[in-house]
């Protein structure tokens, strides 16, 4: 009986959670150059995405895996388009902690290239205590750390509405379509106009959300490119190397038949 009892809450269970994810919405079906076993990054893009990262997310989100390095000509996969000059110029606009100098104290300096992309906030604590003890994550990786990847990224930025009447909200919460549950402590980041695009493209909130997805997907794999061309190279490899397998194979059994 208890068996029963419990194959029976069980499905149950599964009942409700089928009918809350029938509820989701589905992602928007979007694309980026870099889709597929042969793509390749957009570099005007990424660099859009960049600077929305710079202007907007960067007050609560970090990089953590990133160095300015890695976004000019000689970081991983030729970075994304930026000139060492370039690269240079954005790491002084941050100030980082070095030292102890010969004094035994520790001072502040302009960034260098080989530096880490400056984080906004010190440790875990004072993140959480400057955002209502939410802790903002790492963007690093975060398109492979949530299913669906860009286009969840590009949905959620876009995804902020009023609830429905019917809903009660958390104190502090946002109503977001795509975000798991529909209550985000995130406030809108992104809205039109909210970047003004150095190569004058329209900073719609679609662009934006579309650059700043393209941007944190290199982030999580700079290498992207490069994997594509030795995978492309891998195959043609090993097509060529059956092709001979095929001539050798004929040419040993050509008695026998």
């Amino acid at each position: 009986m208890r068996k029963f009892a419990l194959a029976l809450a069980g499905a149950a269970a599964l009942t409700v959670g089928a009918a809350q994810a029938a509820d989701e919405p589905s992602l928007p079906k979007v694309t980026w150059p870099n889709d597929g076993v042969f793509g390749t990054f957009d570099r005007a893009s990424l660099q859009r995405g960049f600077q929305i990262y710079k202007e907007v997310c960067s007050n609560c989100h970090a990089l953590q895996h990133l160095h300015y390095r890695d976004l000019g000509p000689g970081g991983p996969g030729g970075g994304i388009g930026f000139t060492d000059e370039e690269v240079k110029a954005l790491a002084e606009q941050a100030q980082v902690t070095d030292g102890p100098n010969d004094q035994g104290e520790m001072f502040q300096r302009p960034g260098r290239p080989y530096d880490p992309i400056a984080r906004p906030f010190p440790n875990e604590q004072a993140a959480r205590a400057a955002n209502n003890g939410a802790l903002p994550p790492d963007l690093s990786l975060i398109t492979k750390a949530r299913e669906g990847g860009a286009r969840y990224v590009f949905a959620l930025l876009q995804g902020y509405t009023d609830p429905p009447p019917d809903m009660k909200m958390g104190t502090g919460m946002n109503y977001n379509l795509y975000f798991p549950g529909h209550q985000i402590a995130m406030p809108q980041p992104l809205s039109d106009g909210q970047v003004t695009f150095s190569d004058g493209t329209p900073n719609t909130l679609t662009q934006e959300a579309y650059d700043i997805a393209a941007f944190l997907t290199w982030a999580a794999e700079p290498t992207l490119e490069v994997r594509h061309r030795m995978g492309t190279k891998v195959f043609l490899f090993l097509l060529v190397l059956t092709g001979l397998f095929y001539v050798v194979k004929r040419k040993v059994w050509a008695e026998v038949h």
